[in-house]
């Protein structure tokens, strides 16, 4: 679900609606659960999306959790699925480690942007606390892709190994297929957005001749079966798109 409040604040930095405040009473006991598992730990944790920004619709959305340095992620991901499973499609736990926002990286500055603007934090140090509000800009728009190479890596392993079902590879293709289309609506209109489906309209608009194609890209979402040339050809756009912003 898009957030309303996504965009340009006054001073030109990023603008969102994730806050603490904003998360759905039905979610709580989810958050609750995390933090127990984390613990004393030392790990991080954060919620984003949109039980962060309390547009999340109980029993078709995800619940995303951010952790950083904790070694368990995906079991805690695999519990709250199945204990919340009568209110949301699952429990998404990311993880991450100190060292994957650090440097000067395109990958970095994005984590960087992402702890920022749209985790909302749980439990654990909070390194975004000593964090500034990021400008909407260019290069906020490449950190946002500046993943993309060890996205194309993995794709590229689980296709060739088989070891990934060809629907949702091609899900997440084109999930990060579209972020770089809004990544290039924001620096073009001045604005900012990772809203797909905006950014579909949008660049139909200033691009008619791929309107067809990126609705394709748009309904990729349903995992409905697509071929493995398609994938294929998906990477390589991905790869050009990112190279323009």
């Amino acid at each position: 679900m898009a957030d309303p409040e996504e965009g340009v604040a006054a001073d030109g930095t990023i603008r969102t609606g994730a806050h603490r405040g904003g998360v759905p009473a039905a979610f709580e006991p989810v958050l609750t659960d995390a933090v127990a598992f984390a613990g004393d730990s030392g790990a991080s944790l954060y919620v984003y999306g949109s039980v962060a920004t309390g547009t999340v619709r109980p029993g078709s959305s995800d619940v995303d959790l951010l952790s950083i340095d904790l070694p368990e992620a995906a079991i805690l991901g695999r519990r709250l699925s199945a204990r919340y499973a009568d209110r949301c499609l699952g429990v998404e736990v990311a993880a991450a480690t100190g060292a994957d926002f650090a440097g000067d990286t395109d990958a970095a500055y994005g984590g960087r942007v992402f702890l920022r603007h749209y985790c909302v934090h749980l439990a654990g140090p909070d390194p975004s606390t000593a964090l500034p509000a990021f400008p909407a800009d260019a290069r906020a728009a490449r950190g946002f892709n500046g993943d993309l190479g060890q996205h194309l890596r993995r794709w590229r392993q689980g296709l060739e190994s088989g070891t990934v079902a060809a629907d949702l590879l091609g899900v997440r293709v084109a999930r990060k297929t579209l972020l770089a289309v809004a990544g290039l609506v924001s620096v073009h209109d001045h604005t900012w957005t990772t809203d797909r489906a905006r950014a579909v309209q949008r660049w139909s608009d200033l691009e008619p001749d791929l309107a067809a194609q990126l609705g394709r890209l748009l309904d990729r979402r349903s995992r409905r079966p697509i071929a493995r040339t398609h994938i294929v050809l998906r990477m390589r756009e991905l790869a050009v798109l990112c190279s323009l912003l």
